[in-house]
């Protein structure tokens, strides 16, 4: 963009971008009225020459005065004053304009003692013909200079990627929306604890009259932060201690050291993040991790160190992440009384592999959606770039939402996957697939359905699951508006199976064996979505269809997770 300057000045303000200037237009500027007790700031009786001293907004790298210190009024509250004027038929230019969170960019009544029209009181001054009053939202304004506050050891050019669309601003409109869209993107780069944006006349020696200059007060994120919260999975929860370097090198990077302490998994891991300046979707990562799990329902235990590298990226409306994993396994036995066929799992493998994952999601909320779809593709290869585990892994999500009357929401999901075994050896138990439980298919204990031996779960090779939902608000609607919103009752229907198959023999054969022996169950319960993070479900379920060695949960089922069937 010519024309764009970055300076460095007192108070750590930098002056980021400066749009070229056009042709000047020949209009009077505006001020605040101080006469008008800022009633209607829209309009202003005087021309340049004739403004009172103290009201002049902006300029010169200094922030406008406005009587006793007070910030200008918000960009909303001048723009519904000018719509109020809208019947005098007056023409003129913009004043100040201030949007912060304090003075946020939300929606603002359109009546109230601060948007009361022109009483008899307004003194109105005799103005030149010339300084007639325009609308305000139609008015032709030009962003010429965008400032930082606050700026520390973020780079200059991260920051011009972020806002780049405020100069494209044609209007008071846009750029209200075009400085809301950019504080949104600063504040997504994790690097700031708050932004806030002032927007002002541009004064000085190439100030235009319809000229802005817009400034983001930022506050940046200390150089090491902590953290400690909990966290909730599939039928499991976690202790989470976290370090974190933000804004490393002053581009966004960031350094991670995280310990997790949970109810079947203990784990921690060092990890570095870096987005690509202007798309924060793409972004690379390095991680390094040890993750020890317990698994009771296959008396196994499993402990793996390992590195990975990874890049997502969006694509139209898809988001896909590439992948490359080496990691070093070690399984054990859980008890003294495993069966042999997981005592013969018992060792030591090192897997490699590239995988995929592809996901398209359009709906209105992960946890408890009321509209939209989800489709997620995984894709996993594994020996072809070293380690002694070979294999290919397919599997797949698909969620179906739709809102009908009364509040309710129909809600369809399918599941599958395959795993192919490449090369002499079997699969392994820590790569197969698992099915059952609270969050799968519910009436059953968890993962204990298909293959077992000795009453220890071996998992399966290939497995599909679907469910059918009906949810509903509370009967009679406690706490409607509140609380009682995050409450739904469930009705359900859920089937699937899970088996090992035998290759040779062909696609029926293998569509025959997984239509065969379906576990199935229905019923109904209560479901707490806890905010965007996961849900709570107590269930009343009967399973069907249950095949020899299965576990079975008959009546009240309690699941915790984010993943549901």
């Amino acid at each position: 963009m010519s024309g764009s300057t970055v300076s460095q000045g007192a108070g750590r303000r930098r002056d980021i971008m400066a749009a070229p200037s056009p042709q000047r237009l020949g209009a009077c500027g505006c001020c605040l009225n101080p006469e008008l007790g800022h009633r209607s700031p829209a309009l202003c009786p005087h021309p340049p020459s004739l403004r009172p001293a103290g009201t002049a907004l902006g300029g010169g790298g200094q922030r406008g005065s406005h009587g006793d210190g007070a910030r200008p009024e918000s960009f909303l509250r001048r723009c519904l004053n000018a719509l109020e004027v809208m019947s005098l038929q007056t023409e003129g230019l913009l004043s100040g304009i201030c949007c912060s969170p304090q003075c946020s960019l939300e929606p603002l009544p359109a009546s109230g003692p601060d948007f009361g029209a022109l009483g008899e009181e307004a003194e109105f001054v005799e103005v030149e013909p010339e300084a007639k009053q325009e609308i305000l939202e139609n008015k032709d304004v030009v962003v010429q200079h965008v400032h930082f506050d606050g700026l520390g050891r973020t780079k200059d050019d991260i920051i011009m990627y972020e806002i780049r669309d405020v100069f494209k601003a044609k209007n008071l409109i846009e750029v209200m929306r075009k400085s809301h869209e950019a504080r949104e993107k600063l504040l997504r780069l994790g690097i700031f604890r708050q932004v806030d944006v002032l927007i002002d006349t541009c004064q000085g020696d190439d100030a235009l009259p319809n000229g802005l200059d817009v400034t983001f007060e930022v506050t940046e994120l200390r150089r090491l932060t902590g953290s400690y919260n909990t966290m909730v999975g599939n039928n499991e929860g976690s202790m989470v201690l976290g370090l974190k370097l933000p804004n490393l090198l002053g581009r966004a990077e960031k350094v991670t050291f995280q310990f997790s302490y949970g109810t079947k998994e203990t784990s921690y891991g060092l990890s570095f993040f870096k987005p690509q300046p202007g798309n924060f979707d793409r972004n690379f990562s390095v991680n390094l991790y040890k993750v020890t799990g317990q698994f009771p329902w296959s008396s196994l235990r499993e402990t793996d160190r390992g590195v990975s590298a990874e890049y997502s990226f969006p694509t139209w409306k898809t988001s896909h992440t590439v992948k490359w994993e080496g990691v070093w396994r070690e399984l054990g036995c859980l008890s003294r009384v495993a069966s042999f066929a997981v005592r013969k799992e018992s060792g030591h493998s090192l897997k490699s592999s590239l995988s995929h994952s592809m996901v398209i999601d359009s709906r209105n909320s992960s946890i408890l959606p009321k509209r939209g779809a989800l489709l997620k593709v995984n894709q996993e290869l594994a020996g072809y770039t070293g380690g002694d585990v070979s294999f290919l892994k397919e599997d797949f999500e698909l969620q179906l939402n739709k809102q009908l009357i009364l509040d309710t929401v129909f809600s369809a999901s399918l599941w599958g996957g395959m795993l192919v075994p490449m090369g002499d050896k079997p699969s392994s138990i820590a790569d197969r697939f698992y099915l059952g439980g609270p969050t799968s298919v519910r009436g059953f204990s968890m993962h204990s359905v298909g293959p077992q031996s000795e009453g220890d779960y071996l998992g399966g090779e290939a497995y599909w699951a679907g469910g059918l939902h009906l949810y509903t608000p509370l009967p009679f609607r406690p706490g409607q508006g509140g609380f009682g919103e995050l409450f739904r009752t469930h009705f359900f229907l859920n089937a699937g199976n899970l088996c090992n198959l035998n290759y040779g023999e062909g696609p029926k054969a293998h569509i025959r064996k997984l239509a065969e022996c379906i576990r199935w169950s229905y019923g109904a319960g209560i479901v707490l979505r806890l905010g965007n993070i996961a849900r709570l479900e107590l269930n009343y379920c009967v399973p069907m269809g249950v095949q020899r060695g299965d576990r079975i949960c008959d009546g009240v089922q309690f699941g915790a997770g984010i993943r549901f069937l």
